[in-house]
């Protein structure tokens, strides 16, 4: 299958928020990209739709997000999530194209670095590792295994110990 991955349009945003109650099975995720998108954390080009000659069949968001390190230091990041495709084109390798692209999109941007909350099975292949081996945690109760970060710019997560700071839209799902 041919795809094209853009940024997201206007157009795209009811197929996007069905995309995700299909993926999902529920419509958190799809209540959370629109309430991202309407946020000072949404960055437009860091939107991603896998486009097929069908439409929209996958669909990833890179988020701002921070890391509040010790003395009421920032350190600034971001978040992949969510990432959905097509209930009946998952394992097809979309996903794994739409993670590449937006990795390379946001270092293109200068971001230095993602944090993702997800399967610990999956996201190491694309070079993610437990947040823990650079001292970044959640609040939220996750394994160690799950809450990963990857480096875009070497160096970019050293000395940058901290909390991560979802922003409330996170919390309003």
């Amino acid at each position: 299958m041919k795809l094209m991955i853009t940024p997201e349009t206007p157009e795209d945003k009811s197929a996007i928020y069905s995309l995700n109650a299909a993926a999902f099975e529920q419509e958190n995720e799809s209540r959370l990209i629109d309430l991202l998108r309407d946020s000072e954390h949404f960055i437009p080009g860091l939107s991603l739709v896998a486009r097929a000659d069908t439409g929209v069949v996958g669909h990833i968001l890179f988020t701002k997000l921070t890391i509040a390190g010790p003395e009421g230091v920032i350190y600034n990041t971001l978040a992949l999530a969510p990432m959905a495709v097509l209930p009946s084109l998952q394992q097809s390798g979309i996903g794994s194209q739409l993670i590449r692209e937006g990795l390379k999109r946001a270092a293109e941007l200068g971001y230095g670095s993602v944090i993702v909350l997800g399967h610990p099975k999956y996201y190491p292949k694309f070079g993610f590792v437990p947040a823990s081996r650079w001292g970044i945690r959640t609040t939220y109760e996750v394994p160690d295994e799950a809450f990963m970060a990857i480096e875009l710019k070497p160096g970019a997560l050293e000395g940058r110990a901290g909390t991560v700071i979802y922003s409330r839209e996170f919390d309003e799902v």
